[in-house]
C-alpha cells in the first residue's frame, strides 16, 4: 500500500502525456524535455507498481488502469487549480474566451456575466457566439457550449443542463390571438414534440414564418408577429429582461441540452477556466 501521494509533477507529466498520447508533445506543453517525460512516468509506473501506458513503435497508449486513473488524476489536478485561484487569485489578470450558440449567449448567458465579473473581478470574459465560428480557431476557445445530443465525433462531452420547452405568444396587452407560426431553422421538431404531448394542438396557427435565431423568433412574437416554441430557460430570461412576451402552456422535455466541449488533444484548461467552468455549471442547474 502506498504510504504518500505520488509526485505531483509526475501527475501532471502524465495527465498531459495521457491526453496528448505523446510524450514530445507533453514535455513542450510543460516546459520539460523528452526524456524528462518519460522518466517521470516510469517512475510513477514503478511508485504504482503497474503499467500506465502501452508502448509500442511510434505508438503509444494508455492501459485499461491509466485510462481509469486519469479521469481521477485531471480532477484532483482542476480542484487544486482552482482551489488556488479561488483562495489567492490570479497571477495576472486573464481572459477567458466563452463560445455559446448565438440565442444562448444573447438570451441566456449574457444577462449572468456581470455578476460574474463582480465576484472574479481579476477575470475578463470574451464572449464569441458560434455566429462567428470561423473568426476564431478553436485552440483559442477556453469554454465551448454547444446545444445537442451530445455526440459530437473527436470531442469529450459533458451534460450540463436539462431542457424544456414552452409556447410563447406576446404578453397582454395582445395584438394577436393567432397569427402566424414564427419557426426557427434548426428547431424544426420543437412544435412536433410539444404538440404531441399535448391532447390537443395549443398553438393552431396556419400561417409559418420562418427565422434563422431564437433571438428574432422571441422578438417578432414580442412585436405581434405570432407564436413560437423555445426553450423554457430563453423564454423565462426574456421575461426577466422586460420583454413583451408570455408562457402560454406548460413545460415539456426537450432532448436537446447544452453541453461543455473539448478536443481530445486540447491543454488543460487554465484554473480560471475551471472557476468559470463551475460557476456556469451552477447557474445551469439553478
Amino acid at each position: 500500500m502506498l504510504n504518500r501521494t505520488p509526485n505531483l509533477i509526475w501527475l501532471r507529466s502524465f495527465e498531459a502525456s495521457a491526453r496528448l498520447l505523446n510524450f514530445t508533445e507533453a514535455g513542450r506543453e510543460l516546459g520539460l524535455t523528452q526524456t524528462a517525460i518519460s522518466l517521470h512516468i516510469r517512475t510513477l509506473e514503478d511508485t504504482l507498481g503497474c503499467k500506465l501506458f502501452i508502448r509500442k513503435a511510434r505508438h503509444l497508449s494508455l492501459s485499461a488502469v491509466g485510462e481509469a486513473y486519469l479521469y481521477t488524476v485531471r480532477d484532483a489536478l482542476n480542484a487544486i487549480d482552482t482551489a488556488t485561484l479561488s483562495l489567492f487569485g490570479p497571477q495576472s489578470r486573464g481572459t477567458i474566451t466563452v463560445r455559446a450558440p448565438i440565442s444562448t449567449a444573447t438570451l441566456w448567458l449574457a444577462p449572468y456575466l456581470p455578476q460574474f465579473t463582480k465576484d472574479y473581478p481579476g477575470i475578463n470574459i470574451r464572449l464569441v457566439s458560434t455566429i462567428w465560428a470561423t473568426s476564431i480557431s478553436d485552440e483559442d476557445v477556453d469554454v465551448d457550449i454547444r446545444q445537442g445530443l451530445g455526440h459530437w465525433p473527436g470531442f469529450e462531452a459533458e451534460k450540463i443542463s436539462t431542457e424544456t420547452i414552452v409556447p410563447i405568444r406576446q404578453a397582454a396587452p395582445a395584438r394577436t390571438t393567432n397569427g402566424a407560426f414564427i419557426q426557427v431553422l434548426g428547431n424544426e421538431n420543437m412544435r412536433k414534440i410539444y404538440v404531441a404531448a399535448q391532447p390537443r394542438d395549443p398553438i393552431g396557427a396556419l400561417t409559418q414564418i420562418t427565422v434563422d435565431t431564437t433571438v428574432a423568433a422571441v422578438s417578432l412574437v414580442a412585436s405581434g408577429g405570432g407564436h413560437s416554441v423555445v426553450q423554457e430557460r430563453f423564454a423565462r430570461q426574456a421575461i426577466a429582461a422586460g420583454v413583451t412576451i408570455a408562457i402560454s402552456g406548460p413545460p415539456v422535455p426537450f432532448p436537446q441540452s447544452h453541453y461543455f466541449m473539448q478536443g481530445k488533444t486540447q491543454k488543460a484548461h487554465r484554473p480560471e477556466v475551471e472557476v468559470f467552468k463551475s460557476w456556469l455549471r451552477g447557474i445551469f442547474a439553478d
